[in-house]
């Protein structure tokens, strides 16, 4: 189980390097490009030239060596079990055609950083991982893969820095692809999820099931006209924002809908349970005289069986109100949310919403193909930057340090003049793969060797003085327990890779 709250990676690696929890400077302040302004507007000056206000781009930052070790322990714990599930990895363009991306996001599209003309071709930023997949299966004529992909995307919001909410920002996406029986590859993202949600140890989660099927069931019955489904859905997922009332009052004030069919739809998207839940939709009256509501609710009662035999069923709720605003799904949705987030001393909770979600999306494929041939697909994608916002808050308000670096052996001598022999021994621990450093100095005092040794996390120092070159032998220490011992020179390899070994 990967441990990433601030105690347990404390217990994971010795304490060193910068830590999350220090100071620094103020993100998202806003200043603008300040020609003729004066350092005031946050620039400055250098030999009469006027310099930019030093700034990343609004909702983008930078990562310092800790928030990077932590993102890629998230980013590992993902891809273990993407590849235990026997998923390979593509990669495809961070610029797509303008074309491809149009009409794929519903609302969202409008999210989409387009770029000017390039040599011809009207581009964008990819928005997601998932319509670039589509594209990657219909230009290779890929009928049948279980792939996962992790990597920038770029969408034009507005950025909530505090809730992992970014212009730039890092998807996870596991996805299964291929004509296969109803529901056994849906089972599988959610297993996936769970897993890994589960390995983060995040506290406690809820993973949300419905499917569109249901709910374009449900408002047929109500009596919304074919062309207020996606505003209505669009309403609908507030729901987890919002109470009733405030939903319905956009339903009715801003969508159109009327009074009537809004409280109808209320009787139904306020449901939520279990395989019960099911059951008793498949016999309600109106919505079991309708196919397609018929035809998701038959799939979810086989989803719940295939989950209670994966061993999760009780961590998922059929909850009619999840609807997910993106145009491309078809079936089966899902999402999951912290119930309740563990707080340290001091810390207030992350408001971060979902932290994984996904669906089935059948016919986005075929939108891409000169023939219109579908490729059935699912698949799931994990909220990478919302739950390292999560563990980020967990660092700093613990005050735990996280190490930078995997240095194994800091190469020491305790004399001066003793440089040649250190820059020859460091070099053999490099050639023999081992990690190791020396401090850039000529003549550098032991103890502020072995005390960088202790500030950055390295658990060995190999020391050669004027005694152990004559005895042909080294000093290692251990520098938690800072014990010494004498190793000969010939065997202080395999003597490092025996103490390294876990």
């Amino acid at each position: 189980m990967l441990r990433l709250v601030a105690a347990a990676a404390a217990r994971l690696v010795p304490p060193a390097g910068p830590c999350l929890a220090a100071p620094g400077p103020p993100l998202g302040r806003g200043l603008l490009c300040c020609r003729g302004r004066g350092a005031a507007a946050g620039g400055g000056s250098a030999g009469g030239r006027q310099l930019p206000a030093l700034k990343t781009p609004k909702g983008t930052r930078d990562h310092s060596p800790a928030h990077v070790v932590l993102r890629a322990r998230l980013l590992a714990a993902a891809e273990r079990c993407f590849k235990r599930h026997g998923a390979a990895a593509i990669d495809t363009p961070v610029l797509e055609l303008r074309d491809m991306l149009v009409g794929k996001y519903g609302e969202g599209a409008k999210l989409i950083y387009e770029l000017q003309d390039q040599g011809g071709e009207l581009l964008a930023l990819r928005y997601d991982l998932t319509v670039p997949f589509a594209r990657y299966l219909a230009m290779n004529k890929i009928t049948n893969i279980k792939r996962y992909h992790i990597a920038k995307v770029y969408r034009r919001d507005n950025p909530a820095m505090t809730r992992g909410r970014y212009r730039e920002f890092y998807q996870c996406d596991f996805d299964i692809a291929g004509q296969f029986d109803p529901m056994i590859p849906d089972a599988e993202c959610l297993k996936v999820m769970h897993e890994i949600l589960s390995d983060l140890q995040l506290g406690d989660f809820l993973i949300k099931v419905n499917d569109r099927r249901v709910l374009e069931g449900v408002f047929a019955i109500c009596g919304v006209p074919d062309s207020y489904f996606l505003a209505v859905c669009s309403a609908v997922d507030k729901l987890d924002k919002m109470p009733w009332e405030e939903v319905r009052s956009e339903m009715v004030g801003e969508k159109g809908l009327s009074p009537e069919a809004a409280d109808h739809i209320g009787e139904y998207v306020q449901l939520h349970g279990g395989l019960e839940l099911v059951e008793r939709l498949l016999q309600d009256p109106k919505l079991s005289q309708n196919k397609q509501a018929k035809e998701g609710l038959g799939d979810m009662k086989l989803l719940f069986e295939y989950l209670s035999l994966f061993g999760i069923g009780g961590q998922v709720s059929f909850d009619l109100s999840l609807a997910r605003g993106l145009d491309y799904y078809t079936g089966v949705i899902f999402e999951a949310v912290l119930v309740q987030q563990e707080k340290g001393p001091g810390e207030e909770a992350a408001g971060t919403g979902s932290v994984a979600g996904g669906g089935r999306y059948d016919g986005l494929v075929g939108m891409f193909d000169p023939k219109g041939r579908r490729v059935p697909c699912v698949g799931v994608s994990i909220g990478i930057e919302r739950i390292f916002s999560i563990l980020e808050h967990r660092l700093r308000a613990s005050g735990e340090k996280i190490r930078t670096t995997e240095t194994q052996v800091l190469v020491a001598t305790p004399h001066k003049h003793l440089l040649p022999a250190r820059l020859k021994l460091v070099s053999e621990l490099w050639d023999a793969g081992i990690k190791a450093e020396i401090v850039y100095k000529k003549d550098p005092k032991l103890l502020k060797q072995l005390q960088y040794c202790e500030d950055t996390g390295i658990p060995l120092a190999a020391i050669i003085g004027e005694q152990e070159l004559r005895d042909a032998v080294v000093k290692l220490r251990d520098v938690p327990t800072r014990q010494e011992v004498d190793i000969p020179r010939e065997k202080l390899i395999d003597e490092i890779r025996r103490r390294l070994e876990p």
